[in-house]
């Protein structure tokens, strides 16, 4: 797996390209001199925890023939500073399904996701606590 990141402007919009060509915008954040056209790091990880469990939960839930309308996630992270860096000590994720989908297999495919498969969530593990909570309908 490989990553390339360009700096695209003269402070910290940069470009990252997977090696399919897939990209995404990072930048700082104001108070540091970036302009806010891009997510940020952190942000971006707390997206990648939040995709990774998506896939998880979708793969999961259509092999169980549920029916699933919409599917949304909200992910909310708080750091603690720690030295020098900031940490998630925190992380809740919100997952909202619509359609017909049982309550149990969302919650079971939940479960399954941040405590066994989603990688993201055990590269976070050691630092962070992550809960979830379902919504369905």
């Amino acid at each position: 797996m490989r990553i390339h990141i360009k700096k695209i402007d003269d402070d910290f919009k940069m470009e990252a390209v997977n090696e399919d060509g897939n990209s995404l915008l990072m930048d700082a954040s104001p108070d540091i001199g970036g302009h806010g056209k891009g997510m940020r790091p952190m942000q971006l990880l707390l997206s990648a925890l939040g995709g990774c469990s998506a896939i998880d939960m979708i793969l999961i839930l259509k092999k169980q023939k549920q029916e699933i309308e919409s599917f949304e996630i909200e992910v909310d992270g708080d750091r603690e500073k720690t030295g020098d860096v900031s940490l998630f000590k925190t992380i809740l994720v919100h997952f909202k399904i619509k359609g017909k989908v049982d309550k149990d297999k969302a919650e079971r495919a939940a479960q399954l996701s941040v405590e066994k498969y989603c990688s993201v969530a055990k590269t976070l593990e050691p630092t962070a606590k992550i809960t979830y909570k379902v919504t369905v309908n």
